[in-house]
This record gives structure tokens, sequence and C-alpha cells, in this order.
């Protein structure tokens, strides 16, 4: 059996850029008042841990992963007197990250943003919006993130929004002069939750199902005119969705009532190569015969009173920037590097319940 999580390959000669993406579980709630750290004992969001560790543990990861440019998913809050871009930078400044300046686009309408930590010293980057302002009342090919979708299907029209809008980013690497667009995604969860009814739980869960894919078929569309002009483009982000998966708690939907997970939707049809995105880890999932699949995630069921592991986090390529790449997953226990690493181990398990998930290209 091929391992899940090789270590990074000897560099080639040429520049190397390192991407990667990180859904922090509830950032936002290690930031007080005007994004004052909250380095005390007093208990996080996360489950018996407390503030101060969590902190700690998330330098320690980011430290470990090294990155040029990291797309954080929860990211602190914006909004009132919070400021995703401010909180970053202090947390970098407190803890002597690299990644010292921080970018974000469209403002969520959740406590959770979509920022973007960079090295100033590697990268260049900006927030580049495409598309046109829709309100929904026709159908309109990849408007912008901020507004509206419609969608019409059978004699009907739902429209759909994102609670989290994606951040587009024109990414110039430094050393190479190499241009790079990026879309960074937190889709719609398929998860229900606090539903005791079955009948009213499915119903959510199909909701929740459409959104995704509507989500998804919106990326998609984007996707598609970044490739059309010939641009190189990265999509990474937590889509709460794998290939051939449906959803690590809801058990409702069955995948055979839709045509396609979002992942698939996203990463485009493998029959047309020259618009089909890279990601090896996405490709695994396709298998299920395999008896084996990696995971970026990791969640305690309350129901099976078990640990589940699941691929949620991608970073999906270009197909000309592809054929050099090398994927990681900063998996504690799936990974040799970070499973004989305790101390790294210890972090990426007291950080978050969903772990790096990080690309090198040689430019």
């Amino acid at each position: 059996m091929p391992s899940a999580n090789p270590s990074w390959p000897e560099p080639e000669a040429g520049h190397r850029l390192r991407i990667a993406t990180y859904n922090i579980e509830w950032f936002t709630n290690l930031f007080g008042d005007h994004d004052v750290l909250l380095d005390d004992n007093e208990w996080s969001s996360r489950y018996k841990v407390k503030r101060r560790d969590q902190l700690m543990a998330i330098a320690k990861v980011l430290k470990a992963v090294d990155a040029d440019a990291i797309m954080v998913i929860e990211a602190p809050d914006t909004g009132g007197d919070r400021n995703s871009v401010r909180a970053l930078q202090s947390f970098a400044e407190a803890f002597n990250l690299r990644q010292s300046r921080a970018l974000s686009g469209f403002e969520s309408h959740t406590k959770q943003e979509i920022t973007l930590m960079y090295d100033p010293d590697k990268v260049e980057v900006s927030h580049a919006p495409e598309g046109l302002r829709a309100n929904g009342q026709q159908v309109l090919h990849a408007p912008r993130f901020d507004s509206k979708f419609r969608v019409e299907r059978a004699g009907e029209a739902e429209i759909y929004t994102f609670s989290k809008p994606p951040l587009e980013v024109a990414l110039t690497h430094k050393p190479s002069g190499k241009a790079l667009r990026l879309i960074g995604v937190h889709a719609k969860s398929k998860a229900v939750h606090g539903e005791k009814g079955e009948v009213r739980a499915l119903k959510i869960a199909i909701a929740n199902r459409e959104k995704q894919l509507a989500q998804c078929t919106w990326l998609r569309q984007r996707v598609e005119d970044h490739l059309a002009r010939g641009e190189s483009l990265i999509v990474l982000g937590d889509f709460n969705d794998g290939p051939k998966y449906e959803g690590h708690e809801s058990g409702f939907a069955s995948e055979s009532w839709f045509r396609q997970s979002g992942v698939e939707v996203v990463l485009g049809s493998e029959t047309s190569p020259q618009t089909h995105l890279k990601d090896p880890n996405a490709r695994l999932w396709l298998d299920p015969m395999q008896g084996w699949a990696l995971s970026s995630a990791r969640f305690y069921h309350s129901k099976l009173k078990w640990y589940v592991n699941t691929l949620l986090d991608y970073v999906m390529l270009s197909p000309d920037i592809a054929p050099t790449a090398s994927w990681r997953i900063y998996h504690p226990f799936d990974d040799p590097e970070c499973f004989k690493n305790q101390p790294l181990q210890q972090a990426l398990l007291t950080a978050s319940d969903h772990f790096p998930v990080c690309v090198d290209l040689m430019l």
C-alpha cells in the first residue's frame, strides 16, 4: 500500500512557493475587544483547551508548516471593533511569524472570515474580486461572490449566497516573478445540527446539500473563466465535502440523489484535462475499493463515541502548475514526520479540529 502522506521530496532546481490552507477552529474567540490577544488560562471554544494553549499550538503549527502564504479558514471576525487583518497581524507579531501580513476580502456574515496570512518578503498580494454584482433576478454567469446566484431547476428558481464569500487573491511570487490567482473557500456545511425529527432533518440535509452544490457550481464557473484566460490558479480551503462522500454527521441525504459531489464540480471533468483541476488527495476518494483514505479533519462523534476522520480541505491546482507540485496533509497520526514529532503532534491536536493542507510549487 502506498504511503498516504509521504514527507516532502527533495527540492528541485528553481524557486519554491509553498501555499497552505488551514481551518483554525473558532480562532476569533482567542481575541477580545479591539482584537486584543486573550493569552490567558481561560477555556477556549475548543473542548478542554485553554486559550493560551491553543494560541501557542496554532503558532507552533504555522511555524512547522512554514508556508509563504496560508489561507486561514475560520479566521478572526471583522465587524464593529473587530478586524481580521489586524487580529492576525497582531498574532503574527506576538509569535514572531514570518507570515506577518494579512489580507481579507468581502466581510463574512458570520464570525468566521477567510483571511490570507503571508510573508511579504516572498509574495505580493491584493484582493482581486471578479464578476458582476447580481441581485438574483436573472441567471448570471459567475457573479461577484458577495452577491446572489440564481439557479433554475425544473421550472423553479432558487437564489443562493455565500455566508462566507470566497477570497480572490492576485499573488505574485517575488523570487520568480510568477503570477497566480488564489480563491479561498469555506463552502456550506451539509451537516444537520440539533434536529431530532428524521423528516425535518432530511429536509434540512437536502437543502444544505443543494446550497453546497450551488456554491460549488458558482465557484466552477469562476474557475473556467480563469482557465480560459490561461491563468495559473489555486482553489483551496474547506469544502465541507469530498468526492462520493456525504458528510460525517447527517447521514440522511443519499449521494445517489445527486450526480456529483461539490468537490467534483469544482475540479471539473477528467475527460477535459485542460480544464480539470488537480488534487491527488481528492482523487483517492474516487476509488473506494482501495480500503483506505486520506483525512484533513478529526471530529468526535457523540453518538458513536468515536473520532471520525474525513477529508474536507483541499488545494486544487490548474493543469499548468500541477506537474511539479507536491501535496502534504499535516495529520498528527497519518503523516510520519508529524507522528514522530510529539510536540508538533500535540500542537496539531490542540490547535484545531482540522489540519493544514499544503502544496509546494516549483517555479
